[in-house]
Parts: structure tokens; sequence; C-alpha cells
């Protein structure tokens, strides 16, 4: 069986019966003028706001492009916060002074 071309959905409304209806129709054709529900001829084709479309993966984004020595210099940037501080434990922690009497 041979396939067809896809063609695009258009969505009508019927002014008269108020019914909605979808058509695929080449995108050159003539909007209808019947409706597929009454059989009026008070139909209008409306605008839809189309299939979802969702992107998956690298390389959708801006950045996902940029160059490996703009990656690199990103990198040298990154907070480094995450890493524990190192902590030197061969020295006493420093003694509270405590003001003197007076002597």
């Amino acid at each position: 069986m041979e396939e067809l071309p896809a063609m695009p959905t258009y969505e009508y409304k019927c002014t008269t019966c108020g019914g909605r209806f979808e058509a695929s129709q080449p995108i050159t054709a003539s909007s209808l003028t019947e409706c597929n529900l009454c059989g009026s001829a008070t139909v209008e084709r409306l605008i839809s706001p189309g299939g979802g479309l969702l992107f998956k993966g690298s390389g959708f984004h801006i950045t996902d492009y940029r160059s490996s020595s703009y990656k690199k210099d990103a990198g040298k940037e990154k907070p480094e916060a995450a890493k524990p501080a190192a902590t030197d434990k061969s020295s006493p922690p420093p003694s509270k002074s405590t003001p003197s009497s007076g002597d």
C-alpha cells in the first residue's frame, strides 16, 4: 500500500450549529465551505495552537554549540564551595584571650 504524504490538519467551526471538526488538507487547498456535521455553508477555519513539540537531548540549546575553549574557561569560574575546606590538624586551635585584671 502506498503511503500518502503528510498533510496539515485544520480545525473548523460551524457558525450555524457550533460544531467543530478537523480536516487534513494540503496547504495549497482552499478552506472548506460546508459543515461536515450539519451541512450548512457557514464554516470558518480556526487558528489552532498545533501539536506539542518537545526537543529532547543535546543540540537544542545555544550552549550546546559553545567552543571547547569557552567550556574550559567557564569551568574555571565555578565556585569552589562544594569542596571541603582543608584543615590543619598539626597546630592547636587558638586560645581565647581573657582581659587582664590589671596587675
